[in-house]
């Protein structure tokens, strides 16, 4: 599957799996930031690294759940997603 990962998506994926509502501007304008600074910790990470899993049925790579900022996070799990397509 060729799809990518908005921000949006992220921002979906976020309330979702974690339970944080961050709206995709901020997440958009504030995408060098780390994680923890929109309160979500490494368990919610790993929380949407299985619903992306779930949702492509592919694994995601073994770094993603150590991504700090929403950028870094973007880059790895869409270069994955593209590179098995």
């Amino acid at each position: 599957m060729s799809e990518r990962i908005t921000v949006e998506e992220l921002a979906g994926l976020m309330k979702k799996a974690a339970g944080i509502t961050v709206a995709p501007e901020d997440l958009q304008q504030l995408s060098d930031s780390g994680f923890d600074s929109f309160g979500l910790d490494s368990l919610g990470l790993l929380g949407i690294v299985g619903e992306l899993e779930n949702r492509y049925g592919t694994p995601m790579p073994p770094d993603a759940e150590k991504c700090k900022t929403p950028r870094q996070f973007l880059e790895l799990v869409n270069s994955a997603l593209l590179a098995g397509a």
